[in-house]
């Protein structure tokens, strides 16, 4: 038995055939997807592909025709247009020998009117030359010809003048145009007549239909190649619009699968019935493409669930058009599945009934519904038997099911707690509250409601309300008269246990604070340990570079001193022991500043330098310590420039400020090259003294800056290191500044320049501070 049913999508783009044959759930099923782009290009592939080609081909079939016509259609325009020249020559020529009258006017009219004979047009030009071809008449058009040679006019037209009728037509140019030319001579020569046209006149006629033509196939092949995108657009819309229907058909039948769902439809009138591949995978049996007979399908549905013939009775009688029904149907191994069958007739006004419809596994929720019943009975049975009170109300606070603790508590009888029965009403045959107080509730208004109530006979309740998820509410009481008659024991021992908690509070504050002292301790422990440490080997560090600085005068000390005390040259007084006795005065001085740098930097470090603050005028301070450097700049040709603010004064230590302006310009004369420059500027900024010293010396590197002026820190760099010195004047300087409340700061670049800023306040202080550690 063969069965086939056919659907058309929207548009009649695809199409699906299922095929059925054999009979029972053995058989074979399959559903065609015929598209319809397939069906009629796979139907003439070969003419599918070749209609481009043939477009093309036609295409140019006319193209080659038109452009064939079109030619042959020139050639009789140019073989009339010369026809015409031709005969109009002759003509003029043969009435100019019959004619007798040689008047202008005589010979402009016979011009004239063999124009209008030879049906000429206005671009026609008709010329009447003597026998030297100078132009004696001539049409209207060309009248500035009058007068002039025509074989001057016309170029490349000599046999035209030579041989007159014989030549022809030809082709020459006048003026820079082309041009077709007759000339027709007198028997004795004395005259002649030419007749001439533009080519572009005798041609405009046939441009115009050429161009029509190109316009008329252009027009034609757009719409053929629009015709052919709109055919292979079509085919590429069916070909989409197929693969859409069978990637839907996939996700239905995968959807079936995974919903535990499958389709059937059921041909009443040949009582057969087909089923989707679901159905079977539910089902457990082998997938077929075979209709199903009412007997197969009724033998796996479980005899008390129902008759599939009676049930078929009543639609083919016209009773109902629709199944709704759940029943049970036998698994292949043997188990028995809960199927929901829902269908619909198709066409109730049709003479064939046929059904379509879905049945669903129902299996797992009918299991489920008698698992919630058994649930619903265990948990019945567990309210009823708690010692708490239980109600429930619906959303519209009717009674839904309450214990008999409840029931007890209240004073209700069976009758006054029927299912059903109003909120308000209950609460009216209730017994009543000997006081009631409601509780604040911490999770706010929606967490519900608690209630103490003492009931008549001096129980204590507590109610808690709570809202179900459908807007109902659930009461449970619970009987606390236990818990209020220790409650003033409960609340002492609070009030004891709220004691020791602050008690407690406050240790744990306190050693918190303890802890985060220690915290506090233990960091500054440990930075003053880490500065400990960088003092220390800076110090090292200084004192290994201080042992050229010192051992080198103290050698120049004790050699000369030797010297002198052996007498080797001779005995004292001599020029030589002179020039020794001046070494060792110079490097005694020098050593003596060194070790005064050490001593001063060592007193600044353990805070053993006082000062004695004063008036200070600041100018006569700086021009004296000027004049101190002088006689080293001037051995360098250095230039010292000074720029100081009139009556500039200053609240400070007279000697840590002028050791500080030494100590910077002794520096900047020392890396200050041979003929540089040094500028000292100091002014009042800001309620402090700015003192500004800036050279153009070596300069001092960029890494270098930042450790630059530490105590026991030298900078050495290749225009640096030849320079002797303690190394602790930037620091012995930085450290005073900073004594006095300012700072000292240091602007660099190298082989360009430096530039060091002092900045003090001139704020009053005190007569004597004491330095701090």
């Amino acid at each position: 038995m063969a069965k086939a049913d056919a659907w058309g999508a929207p548009g009649g783009m695809v199409f699906a055939r299922r095929e059925t044959r054999g009979d029972g759930l053995a058989g074979n099923t399959r559903l065609i997807a015929e598209p319809a782009y397939k069906r009629l290009l796979a139907a003439e592939p070969l003419l599918r592909r070749s209609i481009p080609a043939l477009i093309v081909i036609f295409l140019l079939v006319i193209a080659a025709l038109r452009v064939i016509s079109l030619m042959n259609e020139r050639d009789d325009v140019e073989r009339d247009a010369k026809a015409i020249l031709t005969l109009a020559a002759a003509q003029l020529a043969s009435s100019l020998a019959t004619t007798s009258d040689t008047l202008p006017g005589a010979t402009q009219d016979l011009l004239e009117t063999t124009s209008r004979q030879g049906a000429m047009g206005r671009s026609h030009v008709l010329v009447v030359t003597d026998s030297a071809f100078r132009i004696t008449a001539v049409t209207p058009r060309s009248v500035p010809w009058q007068g002039h040679s025509l074989d001057g006019l016309v170029q490349g037209g000599q046999p035209l003048f030579m041989f007159g009728d014989r030549a022809g037509v030809m082709e020459v140019n006048i003026g820079g145009q082309d041009w077709y030319a007759a000339v027709s001579l007198s028997k004795d020569r004395k005259g002649a007549a030419a007749a001439l046209v533009p080519q572009e006149a005798v041609f405009d006629t046939w441009r115009k239909t050429v161009s029509l033509n190109v316009t008329l196939f252009v027009l034609t092949a757009g719409v053929l190649i629009i015709i052919l995108y709109a055919y292979f657009g079509q085919a590429a819309r069916a070909q989409a619009a197929d693969r859409i229907y069978v990637e839907a058909h996939q996700r239905i039948d995968m959807a079936l699968v995974r919903g535990r769902c499958g389709l059937w439809d059921w041909d009443m009138v040949r009582g057969k019935m087909y089923w989707s591949r679901s159905m079977y995978d539910m089902l457990g049996y082998e997938p077929c493409e075979a209709m199903l007979s009412f007997g197969e399908v009724d033998e796996i549905i479980h005899p008390e669930d129902g008759d599939l013939f009676e049930l078929a009775n009543r639609i083919v009688a016209r009773e109902i058009d629709h199944i709704d029904q759940v029943f049970r149907m036998r698994h292949a191994d043997g188990q028995w599945v809960w199927m929901r069958a829902r269908a619909q007739v198709m066409d109730p006004e049709a003479p064939e009934i046929q059904l379509i419809g879905i049945a669903v596994d129902v299996t797992e929720q009918r299991h489920l519904a008698l698992r919630s019943e058994a649930a619903d009975l265990r948990l019945r049975t567990a309210i009823e038997n708690i010692n708490e009170s239980f109600v429930l109300w619906d959303s519209a606070q009717n009674l839904i099911m309450c214990n008999s603790k409840y029931q007890q508590d209240n004073g209700l009888s069976d009758r006054d707690v029927m299912p059903g029965v109003t909120r308000a009403s209950l609460e009216e045959r209730m017994l009543a509250f000997a006081s009631e107080r409601r509780l604040a509730n911490t999770n706010g208004p929606q967490g519900g409601a608690t209630f103490e109530r003492q009931l008549s006979d001096g129980r204590w309740l507590q109610v808690n309300e709570l809202r179900t998820r459908d807007g109902g509410i659930v009461s449970v009481g619970s009987d606390i008269t236990q818990i209020k008659l220790h409650q003033e024991k409960l609340v002492d021992s609070e009030r004891r246990l709220m004691a020791t908690i602050h008690d407690l509070s406050l240790a744990r504050r306190a050693e918190e604070e303890r802890a985060r002292e220690l915290v506090d301790l233990n960091r500054k422990y440990m930075k003053e340990t880490e500065r400990a440490e960088a003092a220390n080997r800076a110090k090292s560090e200084f004192l290994a570079n201080m042992s050229h600085e010192l051992r080198t005068p103290l050698n120049a000390i004790i050699g000369f001193s030797e010297l002198m005390e052996q007498g080797l040259f001779g005995p004292l007084g001599s020029e030589r022991y002179e020039e020794y006795a001046t070494d060792i005065n110079s490097s005694g001085k020098y050593l003596l500043g060194v070790i005064n740098d050490i001593l001063d930097m060592s007193k600044i470090e353990a805070g053993q330098f006082s000062l004695d603050q004063e008036q200070i005028d600041l100018g006569p301070l700086i021009s004296e310590t000027v004049r101190v450097v002088s006689l080293q700049a001037a051995q360098k040709a250095i230039t010292v420039e000074t720029r100081i603010a009139d009556a500039l004064t200053l609240f400070a230590d007279r000697r840590a400020i002028k050791q500080i302006v030494i100590n910077l310009l002794s520096n900047a004369v020392k890396f200050t090259g041979q003929g540089g420059h040094i500028s000292v500027r100091a002014r009042n900024t800001s309620g402090a003294l700015v003192l500004t010293i800036e050279d153009n010396g070596c300069g001092i590197p960029k890494e270098a800056l930042g450790k630059l002026g530490r105590p026991f820190e030298q900078v050495q760099n290749q225009f640096s290191k030849n320079h002797a010195g303690s190394g602790l004047g930037l620091a012995i300087s930085r450290s005073l500044a900073e004594l006095q409340g300012g700072a000292l700061k240091i602007r660099s670049t190298e082989s360009v320049g430096t530039i060091v800023s002092v900045r003090i306040p001139v704020k009053k202080a005190p007569t004597a501070v004491k330095a701090a550690a």
